[in-house]
């Protein structure tokens, strides 16, 4: 697609007229006219501003001219996958797993590589297979290659190093005692759990970026802890085979 292309799909999509897409990225009707027509194209700034006002990568509104990957794990992006800065806007060098808020979720390359393989395996590779691509990808990445000026000093993993301590003093039956905490983003982790009136509730954002671990209980078979964490609260929840029969065991704010 073609810029003129895209941006007509997302008036569409919002079900817009010119004139109300002009208001919100505050140009006139007739630059959105002129975008629509090939004549002319937004220029960077505008750009920017549709990118965030939309929900949009600045590489798919300029057609999609180069595949994204995430400069600290490697994978492909797509639009719903990428990144964001403090102030919402994408980050299009990450995925929300490696990058939420502003802030860089990994800094352990080995702690990374963990996390992959798993995911990897499901794709048909062995775990050697994972093990020994990743080892050789993750250097040739923009973030390991600039760790020591792109990283916090350690800060961020003090923060988990706290989350975690936190979460075993909670000493909640059955469940193991939580060794790391993993980046996970909110819509494949967002449980609904029933209330006692029989209502059902979600406590998560789809759009955020969570750390989290999933562990097999002590005491049930086939039982599994969920643990979701934040700066604001700590969610502690149980379910079976594929999240079902949820239960919500332990919400608790910081």
């Amino acid at each position: 697609m073609e810029t003129k292309d895209v941006l007509k799909t997302i008036r569409g999509n919002y079900h817009l007229t010119q004139d109300q897409m002009a208001e919100r990225l505050m140009v006139t009707r007739q630059a959105v006219s002129r975008w629509e027509n090939g004549e002319t194209q937004p220029n960077t700034d505008t750009l920017r501003i549709i990118s965030k006002e939309f929900n949009v990568s600045i590489n798919t509104l300029l057609g999609s001219p180069r595949q994204l990957i995430c400069q600290c794990c490697g994978m492909p992006l797509e639009d719903a996958f990428i990144g964001r800065n403090k102030d919402g806007s994408m980050n299009e060098d990450y995925c929300k797993w490696c990058f939420a808020d502003g802030t860089y979720t990994y800094s352990d390359m080995d702690d990374l590589i963990r996390v992959c393989i798993p995911q990897m395996v499901q794709q048909g590779f062995s775990e050697e297979q994972a093990r020994s691509y990743m080892k050789e990808k993750l250097p040739t990445l923009d973030y390991w290659k600039r760790y020591e000026e792109l990283s916090d000093n350690g800060q961020f993993e003090e923060f988990k190093k706290k989350l975690i301590g936190e979460i075993n003093e909670l000493a909640v039956e059955g469940m193991p005692k939580v060794e790391n905490l993993n980046a996970l983003v909110g819509q494949y982790v967002n449980l609904e759990y029933p209330l006692p009136g029989g209502k059902k509730v979600k406590f998560l954002d789809d759009q955020t970026t969570y750390l989290g671990n999933q562990l097999e209980s002590e005491i049930v078979e086939g039982l599994c802890f969920g643990v979701i964490a934040c700066m604001d609260f700590i969610l502690i929840s149980t379910y079976e085979k594929d999240g079902e029969n949820p239960e919500l065991i332990l919400y608790k704010k910081r």
